[in-house]
């Protein structure tokens, strides 16, 4: 008998394709309850306005508080997992995330709610990486291209779902549906992570990295709050820029830091591993181009076509009813073509769906703007599950949680960017063409340059050699010839 791998729960047998599947479903479900959450409450602001006597721009908090906790605790969740096992914190995370929920629910007053928010955001913060480290320590190489096709799911649906799920619980019920909706998926999600999800954790786990902690939290908290603030407008440009300024500060500060650490809280050496590199990289840049659509695309429906909120949401929808179509065939795409040639060429031709969208017209057919949606959801929907594969594909068992939580961390901040990059691009061509609220036109322009972004992210892949990722994705790598090196 062999001993037991870094990282796998002792005495654990080999996962079973059916129970990987089923790991994954359980984690993608605590996922989109976190997605979901992010934007449902968007849509219930003026109603929890009105409820606390408070004025509807102030509400904005309630959103912020949730995205600056989500900052300060992501970089610390691979510590977590690997001293305390990541299946009683990914448990414990969603415990939390409940009982944030509940308390949201009841909120009287808005200090109340924020306090609840930031509890919340403690929980979500782990969810994401841990809940994926869970699914890299147990799953098959063999099984992960399909089940970070399943992962990918709930960055795709939660932003699209959300609006029109809690436009309508406002409408029929009241805005404290909002939260508790997840009452009953956070039970459901921690009695069957008791029950289906083994314990994993990396035996020798070093001391939590305090110094790093607290630069990295200052780093993310600040560069957060003054992105979000730039992208949505909601406090001054002195303020926003302050922000950013005393961000790029404490990063520069932690990069110092991490060099003089043995086990820095965030690893940037992992950055030197090529599969790694161009999946944060290139994937950083594509994620910036699908960030800002969920926030261009609402605004272009109804201030340029003049839609309702209902209207624009159901033609939204059809992007991520082309993720789904997609998760049976991203297997096969990985296998057919590897990672490269697929980051590189679908890469492409999801830029190319965006550029569409920068000719979007009132006179448009709805079937033609469902049909470019829909293709344009297959597409992304393909390069978040391979940019989510590939990045763990070269990484050594005992340094997987810290991967996590590296990727998990930027993963965040590139999201944030694309609603920063949106909204600053929709600005500038509202000051280019004398505008004073958008107009197609601005909307079009904004499309081009998020398209462009994202474009960029697609040849980084040619940094990895063509037959990267085979052993996850199943590639047939053509052997040398007879008597050639």
């Amino acid at each position: 008998m062999t001993a037991a791998e870094p990282g796998m729960a002792t005495g654990d047998a080999a996962p079973s394709p059916g129970s990987t599947r089923l790991t994954a479903l359980i984690v993608a479900c605590a996922l989109f309850m976190q997605n979901l959450d992010g934007t449902v409450i968007a849509t219930a602001l003026p109603a929890m306005a009105r409820s606390f006597g408070a004025d509807p721009v102030h509400m904005n908090v309630a959103l912020t508080s949730y995205l600056l906790s989500l900052a300060v605790f992501i970089p610390m969740s691979g510590w977590m997992a690997d001293r305390f096992g990541a299946r009683t914190v990914f448990r414990g995370a969603i415990a939390v995330f409940t009982i944030g929920s509940i308390l949201c629910g009841r909120a009287e007053t808005l200090p109340f709610l924020i306090a609840a928010r930031v509890l919340q955001g403690a929980g979500g913060a782990m969810m994401v990486p841990v809940g994926r480290l869970v699914l890299l320590r147990t799953a098959a190489k063999s099984e992960l291209v399909a089940a970070m096709a399943w992962l990918s799911a709930p960055a795709l649906l939660g932003p699209v779902l959300g609006p029109p799920i809690g436009g309508m619980l406002v409408t029929y019920a009241s805005w404290r549906w909002v939260f508790d909706i997840n009452v009953p998926i956070g039970v459901l999600g921690i009695v069957l992570v008791t029950r289906y999800v083994p314990d994993t954790r990396e035996p020798g786990a070093t001391r939590l990295d305090m110094i790093g902690l607290v630069l990295s939290g200052v780093a993310m908290a600040s560069l957060m709050f003054g992105l979000e603030a730039v992208g949505r407008g909601v406090v001054s440009s002195w303020l926003a820029g302050g922000a950013i300024a005393l961000g790029v500060a404490a990063a520069l500060l932690y990069s110092l830091h991490a060099r003089r650490s043995a086990a820095p809280l965030l690893d940037f050496t992992l950055m030197r591993i090529p599969t790694f590199m161009v999946s944060v990289v290139g994937g950083s840049l594509f994620r910036i181009g699908v960030g800002a659509t969920p926030f261009l695309l609402p605004l272009m429906l109804q201030l340029g076509f003049g839609d309702t909120a209902l209207q624009s949401g159901l033609v939204t929808f059809a992007s991520s009813a082309g993720a789904i179509v997609m998760k049976p065939a991203a297997t096969t795409a990985l296998r057919l073509f590897g990672f490269r040639d697929t980051l590189l060429w679908n890469g492409i031709f999801s830029g190319i769906s965006l550029l569409i969208c920068a000719a979007f017209r009132p006179a448009w057919p709805i079937v033609a703007i469902y049909a470019v949606l829909l293709t344009g959801g297959l597409f992304r929907s393909l390069q978040f599950t391979a940019y989510n594969t590939i990045a763990y594909a070269d990484i050594p068992p005992g340094r997987m949680s810290a991967a996590t939580s590296l990727y998990a961390t930027l993963q965040q901040v590139s999201l944030t960017l694309g609603v920063t990059a949106g909204a600053a691009a929709l600005e500038v061509a509202m000051l280019t063409h004398g505008n004073a609220r958008p107009a197609l036109v601005d909307f079009s322009a904004a499309f081009i340059v998020i398209a462009l972004v994202s474009l960029l992210g697609a040849p980084i892949s040619l940094l990895m050699p063509r037959t990267a990722g085979a052993e996850l994705s199943g590639q047939r790598v053509p052997t040398a010839a007879p008597g050639r090196a």
